[in-house]
């Protein structure tokens, strides 16, 4: 009986081992990708040309994606710790507060990605306020702001218009050199405001991979969490009934 209990006790402190180093493993690895997540989506909003284009275009709605993405990085870096000392120590109540930030952790960064992508994806929330936008400095294209708007978003981009170079017809404003492309002469078929999104899409997909990647740690995270509460509560009520 003394041997049998003694060789599951130190199955059980191996079991414990191991799910609680592997804890502690994945915990760094959550503390690197919520450092690269904050470093990536600081980077995106001061970025000075891409801020001028967004604001130029008056589709800045593009950036509460980003912010709330900036909170949960900040937030997820110092739960690592938290996860790191709660798996070290064994601590229920730590491991416990731990897997309601994991939970936590998780939905924000699935909300702050649903958010960036509404405003960076075809067919989003972005294509209106773009269009809106590109019209409005295509009509007024004879001015010079307008007329600089336009020049460098078309050459920068290769595109014409807001949804093609019909758009200067039905605004009956002239064809603009910056239309076209300067090796054939034709004009760009594509409008701008689907070749600005599929820029802004690019922009976006890095930081939506990194933070989905950071939500499965979380999932991942609050399992193993709650799977050492579990076998720490068994080696406690072994530890108890072995004093009886």
């Amino acid at each position: 009986m003394g041997i049998g209990y003694g060789a599951s006790d130190e199955q059980l402190e191996k079991q414990i081992g191991c799910v609680k180093y592997t804890l502690f493993c994945f915990n760094i690895v959550a503390w690197m990708i919520a450092t690269a997540l904050f470093a990536l989506t600081v980077w995106l909003r001061a970025e000075p040309g891409f801020n001028d284009w967004l604001r130029i275009l008056e589709a800045q709605s593009f950036y509460i994606g980003v912010y709330v993405l900036i909170g949960i990085s900040i937030v997820m870096m110092a739960v690592s710790f938290l996860g790191c000392l709660s798996a070290l120590m064994e601590n229920t109540l730590a491991l416990f507060v731990f897997v309601g930030t994991q939970v936590f952790g998780f939905i924000a960064t699935v909300a702050g990605s649903a958010v960036l992508m509404q405003f960076s994806t075809i067919n989003s929330s972005l294509q209106p306020l773009l269009n809106v936008s590109l019209r409005r400095f295509v009509a007024t294209s004879e001015y010079t702001y307008s007329n600089y708007v336009l020049t460098m978003i078309q050459e920068n981009i290769g595109c014409c218009g807001a949804t093609g170079p019909w758009d200067y017809l039905d605004l009956r404003q002239p064809l603009p050199s910056s239309c076209r492309d300067t090796v054939s002469g034709n004009a760009f078929f594509n409008g701008c405001v689907d070749e600005l999104t599929w820029f802004f899409e690019g922009k976006a997909g890095w930081i939506v991979a990194l933070a989905m990647t950071l939500g499965l740690l979380n999932v991942i995270c609050a399992v193993m969490s709650f799977v050492l509460v579990q076998a720490v509560k068994k080696e406690e009520e072994q530890a108890s009934n072995y004093r009886r």
